[in-house]
C-alpha cells in the first residue's frame, strides 16, 4: 500500500478512535506542523546568532591571549 494511502488510513482510524471528524484531525495535524516549522525557524535563527557570537568570542580570546604573551615577554625583558 502506498505511504499516502497508509497515512490516510491511519488518520481515519485515529479520527474514529478519538471520535472526531477526519477534517478536524487533519486541521489539528496541519496546525501542529506549522507550529513545529515556526519553532524550527526561530531555533535556527537563535543557533545562527549563537554561532556568530561564539566566533566573535573565539577571535577576542585569541587576541587577548596574544596581548598577554606580549606583556609576559615585556616583563621578562624589563626584569633583566
Amino acid at each position: 500500500m502506498p505511504a499516502t494511502v497508509v497515512s490516510w488510513v491511519r488518520t481515519a482510524e485515529v479520527a474514529r478512535d478519538l471520535g472526531v471528524k477526519e477534517t478536524t484531525l487533519g486541521s489539528w495535524v496541519a496546525r501542529a506542523r506549522r507550529a513545529d516549522t515556526a519553532g524550527s525557524a526561530a531555533e535556527s535563527e537563535e543557533l545562527a546568532r549563537l554561532r556568530r557570537e561564539n566566533a566573535r568570542l573565539k577571535k577576542d580570546n585569541k587576541e587577548l591571549a596574544m596581548e598577554r604573551d606580549v606583556l609576559k615577554r615585556c616583563m621578562v625583558l624589563w626584569v633583566k
